[in-house]
């Protein structure tokens, strides 16, 4: 399993002629390469599928309590979410390594080639912690107070494939609290935070959702090697069963929380949109045919985020102040 917005599968070569005594372009060149496949572990340029909803949440709550943008928010919901992200993408790599390795799949990632040492991972995820912690902060009280709840799940993620069945929950969880984190951060408050749980759930099944979908990929040698799974547990026709209802169950949220909201027309048009993405993603995958695991975790999933929240920002933006 990985992270809702990464797939298993996301080498910095060494020249071992290098002088004795480096030069300050070359050790400058080695350094943006380290930096460069630390990036690469962390995936970072997959923060995108997470920011969507985390920015519709934040100008909804913007709406709602005032009706105007408050940009530095926004820059620092951004800062936190991609912080909090690397922090997940980066303890999730260092800690399954030796799991990768026994899997041809995910041979290739760079804790396991040496391309980036574990020193290098955890220096890389203290950062990240750090800058998450320092937004949080910047934000408000009660984000801080709350953030070391927020990484709970992202660092009880890891294992919970070596002690449950169900380690999508446990994504699904950690993905819930992006919506809700960004509506505390707009706010300061939980009074009438429920539309936030309500889009942070949302948020959450339909990660566990389309994990459900890419942990088919790996179910047999998940069995072979001891990996928890619901595929490796309960077949892969029940997993794409199950993907299926959080899916729906997912739409129905959707659906409440525009209701909440009271959105437009222009919602409604790009649900109706997310709902044919849903469709494809279910249609194109099968337990006898895993080809196209990848068109529905990047196209399918990148469209719905992407998607909704352009069709959000649009309602919203006719009744928001967009003034600095």
């Amino acid at each position: 399993m990985t992270t809702p917005d990464t797939p298993r599968d996301l080498a910095l070569s060494v020249d071992d002629s290098r002088p004795s005594s480096p030069s300050v372009p070359a050790e400058s060149a080695r350094s943006r390469g380290r930096v460069r496949a630390f990036l690469d572990l962390v995936a970072i340029e997959h923060s995108v599928f997470a920011l969507p909803f985390a920015y519709l949440s934040a100008l909804t709550a913007m709406q709602v309590s005032g009706g105007r943008v408050r940009w530095l928010d926004l820059l620092l919901i951004t800062v936190a979410m991609v912080g909090a992200r690397t922090f997940a993408m980066a303890a999730n790599r260092i800690l399954d390594r030796r799991i990768d390795a026994r899997n041809p799949r995910t041979a290739g990632r760079e804790l396991v080639t040496g391309a980036v040492s574990v020193r290098t991972a955890w220096t890389g995820a203290a950062v990240a912690l750090v800058v998450f912690l320092a937004a949080a902060a910047l934000l408000n009280p009660l984000c801080l107070v709350l953030a070391p709840l927020a990484v709970v799940p992202l660092v009880v993620y890891p294992y919970g494939k070596r002690f449950t069945n169900w380690p999508h929950a446990i994504l699904a969880i950690a993905q819930a609290v992006g919506p809700v984190g960004a509506w505390l951060a707009v706010t300061g408050t939980l009074d009438g935070s429920g539309p936030a749980w309500v889009l942070g759930a949302a948020v959450g099944l339909w990660i566990g959702g389309f994990d459900l979908i890419y942990a088919c990929q790996d179910s047999e040698i998940d069995q072979r090697i001891g990996v928890h799974s619901v595929p490796a547990r309960y077949g892969r026709r029940f997993a794409l069963h199950a993907s299926t209802l959080a899916h729906v169950v997912t739409f129905g949220l959707f659906v409440w929380f525009g209701a909440l909201i009271g959105f437009g027309w222009l919602w409604w048009v790009g649900l109706a949109l997310t709902a044919v993405a849903f469709a494809y993603q279910h249609l194109v995958v099968s337990p006898t045919d895993l080809s196209k695991v990848n068109r529905a975790f990047f196209t399918a999933n990148g469209f719905v985020g992407i998607a909704l929240f352009v069709f959000a920002l649009l309602d919203l933006v006719i009744r928001l102040d967009l003034r600095p």
